[in-house]
């Protein structure tokens, strides 16, 4: 038997090494469908749920197990357009001075928004939230109130001062203290440096309808309804129901909102009405309280569902339910949390 020579071996070597790296493209290409990775801004893939979703909106993309990360953002005219609400699974807007400023917390799991700001500071009524929904919790230092309560609770947070994980960055001709920003790079760059876990809770935090109900269930869903939450001034916001896209469209005093990431117009899939108390506490502070429970509306597929909510401890997560006790299962897609007052006149018309 003739003993193959050098080029045999080498062609042989080859012929192996090409069948293998097709075998482990085909691999990959397996593992990337089945984890939505195909997927960047957390949408359905070819309409159809791939049973791994995000824990707030319940849509299927690439990053449905990482923990969410919730940024405190501007109310301030001065700030719109925002950037990165439309990279947000949930966004709650608050008062964070009674009957007049607001100010909102965007959660991030599926997104990865390449700019988010205007940032601003944390306030302790937020807090809550982030420990019932085991977030990483970024801003641009805090009322006292926050700090302190910051420093007595077990939250992972990410703080512009002192920015120990360099997140956050100024942008020039922008006035201080507007002018702050991050982005999802940097924010999940520092929580890995300061060895913050980067791996959600197996959870999810709101039960979903299937898919296939994304379907507008008002009477007449070419007809535009519209809620008004009655916030005051430069502060108003309503939302205008599209039936043919089954979604709200956010205005907020008297424009539309957009996203100045991509100039798109900011729309949620549901809209979400949680009465709560608010109360001045010292100069500018005040006080909503987001533990316990009082009543909640939830506007989806063109309907108002009446209900309550309930938040039984600081550490447990946030619940909706509806006249018999049952959690009201919301559309998958983008969730507005809006916190208003009990007395706040809200229309739906």
């Amino acid at each position: 038997m003739r003993k193959p020579d050098k080029k045999t071996y080498l062609f042989g070597a080859l012929f192996l090494f090409v069948v293998g790296a097709i075998g482990f493209l085909l691999l990959a290409r397996g593992d990337s469908a089945r984890f939505g990775q195909g997927e960047e801004t957390g949408k359905e893939q070819g309409g159809q749920s791939t049973g791994q979703t995000s824990p707030f909106s319940g849509i299927s993309c690439r990053n449905y197990n990482r923990r969410g990360i919730a940024v405190m953002l501007s109310g301030d005219a001065i700030t719109r357009p925002l950037s990165g609400f439309n990279s947000a699974d949930l966004v709650v807007n608050m008062p964070v001075i009674t009957d007049s400023i607001t100010r909102f917390m965007a959660v991030y799991v599926c997104g990865d928004p390449p700019e988010i700001g205007s940032v601003r500071s944390a306030r302790d009524d937020f807090i809550p939230l982030v420990l019932g929904w085991d977030l990483i919790y970024a801003h641009w230092g805090g009322s006292h109130f926050a700090l302190e309560k910051l420093a007595s609770v077990a939250v992972d947070n990410l703080d512009a001062l002192p920015d120990y994980g360099q997140a956050f960055y100024r942008k020039s001709g922008i006035p201080m203290p507007h002018n702050g920003f991050t982005s999802m790079p940097r924010l999940l760059k520092a929580a890995q440096k300061l060895n913050y876990s980067l791996i959600g809770k197996a959870i999810s935090f709101f039960p979903h309808l299937p898919v296939q109900q994304d379907i507008c269930q008002a009477a007449d869903c070419q007809d535009s309804k519209k809620l008004d939450l009655g916030f005051p001034g430069n502060f108003a916001v309503h939302y205008v129901y599209d039936g043919t896209k089954n979604e709200f469209r956010r205005w907020r005093g008297g424009q539309p909102e957009t996203d100045k990431n991509d100039s798109q117009p900011v729309a949620a899939k549901v809209v979400v009405i949680m009465r709560v108390k608010s109360q001045q506490i010292e100069g500018q502070y005040n006080d909503v309280g987001v533990v316990g429970t009082g009543d909640c509306a939830v506007y989806q597929n063109g309907v108002e569902i009446l209900g309550r909510w309930e938040k039984k401890s600081e550490t447990a997560p946030l619940r909706f339910l509806d006249g018999s006790g049952q959690e009201i299962e919301f559309t998958p897609g983008q969730i507005w949390l809006e916190m208003v007052q009990t007395n706040q006149a809200v229309t739906w018309q």
